[in-house]
Formats: C-alpha cells, sequence, structure tokens
C-alpha cells in the first residue's frame, strides 16, 4: 500500500467518526468535543501508518532476503558430473563470458557460482585459451580445477630437422587427425602464410622444424602458418639477411645451402665444415659443380645418400651433378643449427667430404682428390 492510499483510508475513517458526532452538539462544547476526537485520531494514524509501513518494509525484507542470499549462494551442482562437452575459450574472453558459456551448456548450475569458484581458487586470471572437456551437471569448483593448461586439449606435433616439405605435411595429417589433402592445398595457396619476399612464394625450406601445439580447431592453413612465423622469429634471431648480405648471398641462398647442409650432415658438430665445402666449390675458379647426392635424390623424390651413376645423369635444375651453382631452392627444411652453419662455415680448404662410418654418423674431409679418394676406400671398407 502506497502513502496515497494510507492517507485516504485514515482520512475516510476520521470524516465518518466526525459524521457521527456532529448532530449531538454545536457550539464551543462540540467543538472540543471535536478537537479532542480529531486528537485521538491523529494520534492513530501514525500508529496505524506505522503498522503498515512495518509490514511492507517486512515483505520487502524478506524478499530481498531471499535476493541476497540468492546472490551470496548461488545455484551450484554437487561432485564430479557426467558425461562430456567441449568447451573452447577463446583468446581474450573474461572469466564471466566463460562462466555465461558453462552455464549455457549445462557444465555449471549459474555463472555467477563459477566465478565465486575462481575467486575462491584465486585463479582470476589463468584461464589460458583452448578447447577442454569438461561435464555435465558438475560442481563450479570441479569445473575451474578442470580448466588448467595442462588439461589442454591439443594436437602436439613434433617435425624433425632435415624433413621435406611432403613429409612435413604428412606429419601434420597424421598427428591432427585432418586429412593431408588439406594440408597440400594450404601448403600451395601461399598468399596468407606470411613467407618473407626472398622464400620466392615456395614454403620448402620455411616451415620450420620445431614441436607444436595445435588447438583441434587450428585449420592446416593456420598451422602452416604458425610454423612460417617461428621461422621468420628464427631469421630476425640470428639476423639471417644480414649474415646473408656479409657472405654476398641472399637469404634465399643461405636458406638452400642450409637445407644441403642439413641433408649432408649426419652431426651437428659436422655442419660448419659441409658449409664450407659448399662454398669453396661456389667460389672455385674455375667453379665446381656442387655433386650433393641429396639433391639429386630430392629432383628424383627419392630417399637416400648415395645417388646412382645413372640417377646423377637426370635432367634437372635440382640436380647439382648435372648443374652449376645452387639449385633453384631448399631441399628440406632445415633447423636453426644448419642454418646458422650456412651462414658461419668453418675455416678451411674442404672440397669433399665423405661419411666414412654409416653407423656412427662421422663425416671425413678431405682437400685433394687423393684424400677423397682415400676416405671413399674408408667408406667401402665400412660397408658404405
Amino acid at each position: 500500500m502506497n502513502d496515497l492510499d494510507l492517507n485516504t483510508l485514515l482520512g475516510a475513517e476520521d470524516d465518518e467518526g466526525r459524521a457521527r458526532r456532529r448532530p449531538r452538539g454545536s457550539g464551543k462544547r462540540g467543538g472540543r468535543r471535536r478537537r479532542r476526537r480529531r486528537n485521538r485520531g491523529g494520534f492513530m494514524a501514525p500508529l496505524l501508518a506505522f503498522v503498515v509501513l512495518a509490514g511492507i518494509i517486512g515483505g520487502g525484507g524478506y524478499y530481498g532476503y531471499l535476493w541476497l542470499s540468492d546472490a551470496l549462494v548461488p545455484d551450484d551442482y554437487t561432485g564430479q558430473g557426467t558425461g562430456e562437452v567441449t568447451i573452447e575459450i577463446k583468446d581474450g574472453q573474461s572469466a564471466s563470458e566463460v562462466a555465461q558459456e558453462l552455464e549455457r551448456q549445462g557444465v555449471v548450475a549459474s555463472a555467477r557460482a563459477f566465478t565465486n569458484a575462481i575467486g575462491n581458487a584465486n585463479k582470476s586470471g589463468s584461464l589460458q585459451p583452448g578447447s577442454y572437456k569438461l561435464r555435465k551437471q558438475m560442481s563450479a569448483a570441479q569445473a575451474v580445477a578442470m580448466l588448467i593448461p595442462e588439461n589442454r586439449l591439443l594436437a602436439r606435433v613434433s617435425i624433425p630437422e632435415g624433413k621435406r616439405l611432403s613429409d612435413t605435411l604428412t606429419i601434420l595429417a597424421k598427428a591432427t587427425g585432418k586429412p593431408v589433402k588439406e594440408f597440400t592445398a594450404a601448403a600451395r595457396d601461399v598468399g596468407e602464410l606470411d613467407l618473407p619476399p626472398y622464400a620466392r612464394n615456395k614454403l620448402e625450406g620455411y616451415a620450420f622444424p620445431a614441436t607444436y601445439d595445435f588447438q583441434p580447431k587450428t585449420t592446416p592453413k593456420e598451422m602452416l602458418a604458425t610454423m612460417v612465423k617461428r621461422f621468420n622469429q628464427t631469421a630476425e634471431t640470428i639476423d639471417l639477411e644480414g649474415g646473408a648480405k656479409a657472405l654476398g648471398h641472399t637469404p634465399h641462398e643461405i636458406m638452400t645451402i642450409a637445407s644441403i647442409v642439413q641433408a649432408e650432415a649426419g652431426r651437428a658438430e659436422d655442419m660448419t665444415k659441409i658449409a664450407r665445402v659448399i662454398y669453396n666449390r661456389l667460389e672455385r675458379k674455375p667453379q665446381m659443380k656442387l655433386q650433393m647426392d641429396s639433391t639429386v635424390m630430392y629432383a628424383l623424390n627419392k630417399y637416400g645418400t648415395k645417388a646412382t651413376f645413372a640417377e646423377t645423369k637426370t635432367r634437372n635444375k635440382y640436380n647439382t651433378y648435372m648443374y652449376f651453382g645452387l639449385p633453384p631452392g631448399p631441399i628440406t627444411n632445415p633447423g636453426d643449427h644448419a642454418i646458422e652453419a650456412a651462414l658461419n662455415p668453418a675455416k678451411g680448404d674442404w672440397l669433399w667430404f665423405v661419411a666414412t662410418n654409416p653407423k656412427s654418423n662421422v663425416t671425413s674431409f678431405a682437400s685433394t682428390e687423393a684424400e677423397f679418394q682415400a676416405l671413399e676406400a674408408e667408406l667401402r671398407k665400412n660397408g658404405g
């Protein structure tokens, strides 16, 4: 009841009282009686108003208590829940937005319960983007406990150094469960991969080998873009462009040299010497052909460490037995050790190298053809 209703009620009762008593007297005596009645009525009005107002406040207090209780103790489930629900936390999402999504999907009973649980766990800033498996109708505290980085649904892919792009795409497809044809198509459409200009719109050599964790919804194009981004970071760290200029080569040529070093080296400690052999042959007057078996194998789409005489006669620009100089581009995706070796070749006059012991991957180096022939004999002795 509002103030207007209360005054109207009190006023009606007062008028009715005056109407009943008016005929009994007149003049001063009647006036005094009317004043006494009004005074008595004036005393009752505040009392009645207080009673009504107390009822109103009392009712409002009860419902206010219910509202406050709900705010302080929101709806929540108990236990670990049942079934499975995949929840994706997007980059930049706040805890309250995540809470609303959890409530919408039936994971928690209320968004407030989840945000309270985060506050109690002191994890307000620990919700990491990614996909997680939760359960329906689980307690908010249990949901918070499961939303930790270690529980993210990730496809971990390890790309070894020196893999060709075709092999890299196969590894990615197998690890992520996505069709290899999608990776092949993404590798051809390089427009959104952010390749450096010197890559000549070719991904081979620039899909950096490393271990990656990909979200379930990451597309093949996004995965390849991540690998190129990693290459760009490495190139900037080691100053690929500056180092290439100092050596009188383009960054693309350095990456091509690095890819050959990666393919030919059995051990990291031999890489700088192999790089030196390549530079010595390129810089020799008259220039020598590189004659790298790895480039022949790439040209033929074969694998192996030794090309046959017939294979060295293949007419392909990647066949360094047939053509002078470097091949058109990288033949593998080299790691940082091979790239650094190409930028920092060892000092020496070697023109040949032979993996004299295939079991130990030891590589030996020669400066003269006689030394080279001796190394070849040692290889044959060791079963190579």
